[in-house]
């Protein structure tokens, strides 16, 4: 047979097995929306763990990553003097580690100074809550 025998074919029989499907999930479970679902709970000891990893992420970082940035800027230098191509590339290459490693270093800083703050949100709100309730529970006794 010939590929154009095939292709026909091959066509043919596509054209006779389409059938509708949803992209949806079965009724007996699954998606999204509410009922059934838990919430997401997150306490402040998670909070200030992931936080505490990220600022000493930050801090290994900043001291670990850096320690070999001046000693290849120096290397990549001296053999441009010597006319190495090499020299170039290694620069390159430094700049391109130095930036991504800020980078990340900011990324983890972000991190670590979001989870402080949502941690400080969080437990101000929690503690006008608190204070609300109680000044509610007040009233109740003047009438």
């Amino acid at each position: 047979m010939s590929f154009d025998g095939e292709w026909s074919a091959a066509r043919a029989g596509a054209h006779a097995n389409v059938r509708m499907r949803l992209n949806q999930a079965a009724a007996s479970g699954g998606g999204g929306g509410s009922g059934g679902g838990t919430d997401l709970t997150v306490d402040q000891d998670d909070l200030g763990a992931v936080g505490s990893e990220a600022y000493t992420l930050y801090n290994r970082l900043s001291g670990d990553g850096d320690h070999a940035r001046q000693s290849t800027h120096d290397a990549s230098i001296a053999l441009i003097n010597d006319n190495y191509a090499l020299g170039t590339a290694l620069l390159g290459v430094n700049d391109l580690w130095s930036r991504q490693l800020r980078t990340l270093a900011d990324a983890c800083a972000n991190i670590s100074n979001h989870l402080d703050h949502s941690a400080a949100s969080h437990q101000k709100e929690e503690d006008d809550i608190v204070v609300s309730l109680r000044a509610s529970q007040i009233d109740g006794y003047f009438t």
